[in-house]
């Protein structure tokens, strides 16, 4: 009998952690392990974990589309045509790519450094404008004509501090009380029968630990917060999934997308975040997708 009891306890200690782990975590203890800098991927089965169709790296490396180019003459417009940057690409070179194209209003988000859809669809539309065959991957030809049609980036165009292009809002955003929470702009948009109040930038969880995707509500607020599972601060916490919240992160503010949550929406700006914690009430919507 004594040893059933015990097995029975350790049963439901096993429970208990399990259920802990799934609360948020910390932010500033990521700096000592790294996770990926990119939001974090869809569910299983979605379509831009298969393969990179985003402007934000995928949560599982990937073989590059160039790799794949170069080894496939098909898969290139000519096998002499050589692509300096390519579909699946994650380099220093996308990023400065990707201001470039901004500065030539071809593209509205912020530089990611990893080549995606969009990335893709703004070189083709340079290419048709300027001549060039449209493949969407880089030569040295289309290179070149960026180059010369640009100027050299500033670090604030490479690493821009400003809020991103919110995208187009998600149907399910559009009446009521939403937070509107878009991994593809990673962006949170506050929206009242669907009119956009505020918008700031927010970053989410690693491969390891994502960001759930869905509809939720926000069932409690805590304006100081420590997480239970990694011991951090957790400032303006406005919880929707469980342990997984909306919340400051001083190491967002600092590092930017160098980091990642263990799940939470970190926002970096406390200023605009404090405003919109007391408009949030309890019941709210919250919408996360791609």
């Amino acid at each position: 009998m004594q040893r059933q009891r015990f097995i029975i306890r350790t049963i439901g200690v096993a429970a208990a952690v399990a259920l802990a782990a799934t609360a948020c975590g910390p932010q500033k203890s990521e700096s000592a392990g790294s996770t990926p800098s990119a939001p974090s991927s869809p569910t299983a089965g979605a379509t831009p974990e298969a393969s990179p169709t985003t402007d934000n790296k995928p949560a599982e490396a990937s073989p590059s589309s160039s790799a794949s180019a170069s080894a496939s003459p098909s898969a290139s417009p000519s096998p002499t045509v050589k692509q300096i940057m390519a579909n699946g690409d994650d380099t220093d070179q996308v990023r400065e790519l990707q201001a470039r194209l901004r500065q030539l209003k071809l593209m509205s988000v912020a530089p990611t450094g990893f080549y995606g859809s969009k990335t893709t669809a703004a070189v083709k539309s340079f290419q048709s404008k300027n001549g060039l065959t449209a493949t969407g991957s880089v030569d040295e030809a289309t290179w070149k004509k960026i180059q010369s049609a640009s100027k050299k980036p500033t670090a604030d165009e490479l690493r821009p501090p400003t809020v991103n292009e919110v995208d187009a809002p998600d149907p399910r955003c559009m009446e009521g009380r939403v937070m509107c929470i878009s991994k593809e702009s990673r962006t949170l948009a506050w929206m009242i029968d669907g009119k956009v109040i505020s918008t700031m930038d927010v970053r989410f969880g690693s491969e390891n630990t994502p960001t759930r995707e869905g509809v939720f509500k926000v069932d409690r607020k805590e304006k100081e917060w420590t997480s239970t599972l990694y011991h951090t601060s957790m400032p303006y916490s406005m919880f929707f999934s469980g342990g997984q919240a909306v919340h400051y992160s001083a190491d967002f503010a600092a590092r930017g997308y160098a980091g990642a949550s263990h799940g939470c929406v970190n926002v970096r700006d406390k200023g605009k975040l404090s405003s919109l914690f007391g408009q949030v009430n309890v019941g709210d919507k919250v919408v996360v997708y791609w």
